[in-house]
């Protein structure tokens, strides 16, 4: 029976994302970040609306749309009344949604928790090493920045890994180690001939 150490990684958003946009008034790309403040647009029977974001180095402003020329009979009164007084619960799931960010705007990787569970009981010495990621919220951080950060590893040890076969990603095989983590992915290591296997399986469950 091979022995494998399993863990579940439950990945936690610690803060939104920050856009990268062109700021005007530093000539410069930068980072901007969500005031939680809402602008509302009412001309006649259609209503415009857009969450506040500000550059974080010179506080300029950028608008990101939330409606577009909505006719206000169309709209839920609930969700009109929200903008109106920048709910905080709207503002913040607004801005932790990175679906429309990717036209416009690149999202800078926002700080995540990682939760650790052990699935199993295999030794620390066991020769694979098998990590399911649960990802409730849609993050940015890429795959391999993950792993690199969590097991103390180089992304270009990871790398040299995937391409000699002993790291497997599912689904969507190698090309998924440079993506950004999505629900249910499945990282299994061979440690079989790696000298510092215990100390990668200690640091996968949290137990260095």
């Amino acid at each position: 029976m091979v022995e494998v150490f399993s863990v579940l990684w439950t990945v936690i958003p610690q803060s939104a994302p920050q856009p990268t946009m062109n700021c005007r008034r530093c000539g410069a790309a930068r980072p901007f970040r969500s005031s939680g403040k809402f602008r509302v647009n009412a001309n006649g029977k259609q209503v415009d609306a857009w969450l506040i974001y500000k550059c974080t180095t010179c506080d300029d402003t950028w608008n990101r749309p939330v409606l577009e020329r909505r006719s206000v009979d169309g709209i839920d009164p609930c969700l009109l009344e929200a903008l109106h007084r920048n709910d905080p619960a709207l503002a913040d799931r607004l801005a932790g949604d990175i679906g429309d960010l990717r036209g416009g705007a690149a999202a800078a990787s926002a700080a995540v928790a990682v939760r650790k569970e052990v699935l199993c009981e295999a030794p620390l010495s066991a020769p694979w090493l098998s990590v399911r990621l649960a990802v409730p919220q849609p993050v940015t951080l890429r795959l391999d920045r993950l792993l690199a950060g969590e097991l103390g590893l180089s992304r270009k040890r990871l790398q040299a890994l995937q391409e000699s076969g002993r790291l497997d990603t599912a689904p969507n095989g190698p090309r998924m180690l440079r993506r950004p983590l999505r629900d249910g992915t499945c990282v299994t290591l061979e440690l079989a001939r790696e000298c510092d296997g215990a100390t990668i399986c200690a640091a996968a469950g949290d137990l260095a």
